[in-house]
């Protein structure tokens, strides 16, 4: 028999419903429960999650190795939990009927962002806390409820913390329910003409030569974000109207005022228990040391600090920052499960350190910079990061140094957009997108955390020390939870930052191997057997460094006298301007004010120029590269096929490497004179989309399965058709799309051809 004074024998034979258990500090606590408290029958609520069943997700979290030990020792996952664990299948927003007989509930589960959308933040802290409770409600008079909050329900108050309800007047039932009809509201908003028309224009200077769909496709995502950043802000804004640092803390208070409710009905009340703890970080020593599930606060910004990434920090150096491991708070959260209070007097438990044992900034940068210095991340080929040095100027001094880099990024932002393609000006793009996604990483986690930076607060914890000492020796070794033993220079030099940062090191180390066994310029084609495989390229600037107005100049150039030919080459530079502005507008209007100029020309002439002069010419121009590759999908058995802005008598001599060229056709009259039109509208951005699926449809090819190779913005419609899309040098804006979804980049070598004329045709004289 065990000792009555002991926690298992307090739990023993007790069933308890446990929510949250997919979550980091939910999951901790079902091992300790499983490992140390075996006489307790659990229920866990778990919500389905797609094709995935309560109970499936419910045994494959039992398959972690975390639970190896007692999975074992119960004979396997399907023994355990037909011995010890029922699953509840659910969601908070409408939870179900509890089962019969349950003596405790444990609620782990809630929103843990610090900036949730609005109604998302109600409906999961105060909605999914009042449904939750209901339920309790109906299932029995005697169920003790512990409620997992936070010890930053305190809000922006200063100085020493009680462990009692919070002092607020807030009108519960008035904010709950302007909650959660927010979304509603900015929904409406977002579909005004002033938010769409700015948010079009915006997609249509970005978008306009790729097509107006590609534009109203990207419109209507910047409007789902915009919704987004509404609700966050408008949650974030209320909070602080009100005295709290976020939505988060905010609406976890005006949960615990709906568990006080509860507590205190005067027809029936009832047990009630609020354990808040402060910062969860990696456990101490149970599961084992530095166990962590996710990133939870504080791993962003250390995993920036030792990138390098971090120069500075909006905190004074001798501010608390209040770290807790978590086996510390599952450890006190089934204490406090064992001693419920009587009922209608709810009892409050802060799990904390700063108030016995203070971590400041100062000692938090000081251990975390230790670690480094001596296991450093690997910059590149160029040895350790350099760690910068924390000086803690202040909040204000931080911000002024974020913001004057935000407005030198958008200035120079600016300029590499507008500037010539090249191989420099796509590093100086991958450069200022590293630079801009590193200013995006700190204005996020310096305004999110600001707040907790300022802080001021010491979280008296002497219930829970109370409780701790109240146990018996075996209780508090099992189930040991007083903070005042945590060395932090242990813990965070030899156990949390080596936990934190050992899967970004094999991340970092599986991306060198890649990098070193697989060639950046030629990946391996495969062939298929399940379909027909296309493979779709362009033309200028994909296979062959050119132009429509320098192909336009080889052709025409060759059919007049010198004279002629230099005033033919002034007449078309006095055009450039213009037609390099309609480019930037609609790539169709600059194909059709280039090939107006074909006007009165014989198209039998380009034919016959074009095979007679610039067959040897357009291939020496070819990049070996996309010729090897066109090759390979040809070996392959795959079907290659060319879509180009190019008249068609520029691509006669590449008719032997493809089985399909489409190309712009010029318009003639009854006596095979152009017109300076064309035949059909040219194929540009989305038509070229259009004419693909059509192509594919009749030739029964997979798009899904096939390659597309372009270079341009506006060639984001056709990369988008296929399957394996391919960046071929691209431009800044396709260079950025490629890389944000993760779209193979090539840099296929130009020609070494020294020939590079106008007129290849003939010279100038």
């Amino acid at each position: 028999m065990l000792p009555v004074s002991t926690i298992a024998a307090r739990l023993d034979g007790q069933h308890v419903l446990l929510t949250g258990v997919t979550g980091f500090v939910g999951e901790a606590l079902l091992h300790l429960m499983l490992a140390e408290a075996p006489g307790v029958r659990v229920t866990v609520l778990v919500r389905r999650k797609g094709s995935t069943s309560a109970e499936a997700r419910t045994a494959a979290l039992l398959r972690k190795p975390v639970f190896a030990d007692i999975v074992e020792a119960a004979g396997g996952v399907e023994a355990l939990m037909a011995a010890r664990i029922e699953v509840l299948e659910g969601d908070l927003a409408d939870a179900p009927e509890l089962p019969p007989g349950l003596d405790a509930v444990v609620h782990c589960a809630g929103d843990v962002s610090f900036d949730p959308p609005v109604d998302e933040g109600f409906r999961t802290n105060v909605q999914g806390t009042r449904e939750l409770l209901a339920r309790v409600r109906d299932a029995g008079p005697d169920i003790h409820y512990v409620h997992i909050s936070t010890a930053y329900v305190a809000g922006r108050r200063r100085g020493s913390i009680p462990e009692a309800p919070v002092d607020h007047d807030v009108d519960l039932e008035a904010e709950l329910s302007w909650g959660l009809v927010q979304r509603q509201i900015v929904e409406h908003q977002s579909r005004s003409a002033f938010v769409l028309e700015r948010e079009r224009k915006k997609a249509e200077r970005t978008h306009s030569r790729a097509g107006l769909l590609t534009a109203a496709a990207a419109t209507e995502e910047a409007r789902k974000e915009w919704v987004k950043r509404e609700l966050v802000r408008i949650g974030s804004e209320r909070a602080r109207s009100l005295g709290w640092t976020d939505c988060y803390t905010f609406t976890k208070a005006l949960g615990e005022r709906v568990v006080e409710q509860h507590a205190r009905d005067a027809a029936q009340p009832r047990r009630v228990s609020i354990v808040r703890p402060s910062i969860i970080e990696s456990a101490l020593e149970r599961p084992h040391p530095g166990w962590i599930e996710g990133f939870k606060m504080a791993e962003p910004l250390i995993l920036a600090y030792g990138r390098g990434e971090l120069p500075e920090f909006p905190a004074a150096a001798d501010t608390i920052v209040d770290i807790v491991p978590v086996d510390h708070v599952v450890a006190a959260i089934v204490a406090v499960l064992a001693h419920p209070p009587e009922a209608g007097d709810p009892a409050y438990f802060h799990v904390s350190s700063g108030d016995r044992n203070p971590l400041t900034f100062r000692m938090l940068y000081d251990n975390v910079r230790a670690y480094f210095d001596e296991h450093p991340f690997a910059a590149g080929d160029r040895g350790a990061v350099r760690l910068p040095d924390w000086r803690f100027p202040g909040a204000s001094s931080v911000e002024r140094l974020l913001s004057t880099s935000e407005r030198a990024h958008q200035v120079a932002n600016y300029v590499v957009g507008h500037a010539p393609r090249g191989d420099r000006t796509r590093d100086l793009a991958r450069k200022l997108d590293q630079q801009g996604r590193r200013l995006e990483f700190l204005r996020r986690y310096l305004d999110l955390y600001r707040e907790y930076a300022q802080a001021e607060l010491r979280f008296s914890d002497a219930n829970t020390l109370g409780l701790y000492r109240s146990l018996s020796p075996e209780d508090q070794a099992a189930f040991a939870f007083d903070t005042a033993v945590v060395d932090w220079s242990h813990y965070l030099r030899e156990v949390h930052c080596p936990a934190v940062t050992a899967p970004v090191r094999r991340m970092d180390e599986a991306r060198r191997k890649r990098k070193a066994a697989t060639d950046p310029t030629l990946k391996p084609v495969s062939a298929s057997s399940t379909g027909q495989i296309g493979a779709f390229f362009d033309m200028d600037g994909t296979l062959m460094s050119s132009n429509v107005i320098e192909t336009y100049l080889w052709l025409r150039l060759r059919e007049q006298t010198g004279s002629e030919r230099w005033g033919e080459l002034g007449r078309i530079a006095a055009k450039v301007p213009a037609m390099v502005r309609a480019e930037r507008r609609e790539r169709s209007a600059f194909l059709r004010a280039v090939y107006r100029q074909y006007d009165g020309a014989r198209l039998a002439d380009l034919d016959a120029i074009a095979d007679e002069h610039l067959t040897d010419y357009v291939l020496s121009r070819l990049s070996p590269d996309a010729v090897r590759r066109i090759r390979e999908h040809r070996n392959a058995g795959h079907r290659t096929v060319l879509i180009t802005g190019a008249i068609r008598p520029l691509t006669r001599p590449l008719e032997p490497l493809f089985d399909h060229i489409e190309a712009a056709e010029l318009a003639v009259d009854d006596r095979g004179v152009c017109t300076g039109f064309l035949a059909s509208s040219p194929l540009v951005g989305e038509s070229r989309a259009a004419w693909m699926r059509q192509y594919a449809a009749e030739h029964g090819i997979d798009l899904a399965a096939s390659y597309g190779y372009a270079d341009s913005h506006s060639d984001l419609p056709l990369l988008d058709a296929v399957g394996r899309p391919v960046a071929v040098k691209p431009d800044v804006s396709l260079f950025r799309h490629a890389r944000r979804h993760r779209w193979t980049i090539v840099d296929w070598a130009s020609s070494t051809s020294n020939t590079r004329t106008l007129n290849p045709a003939g010279d100038l004289r």
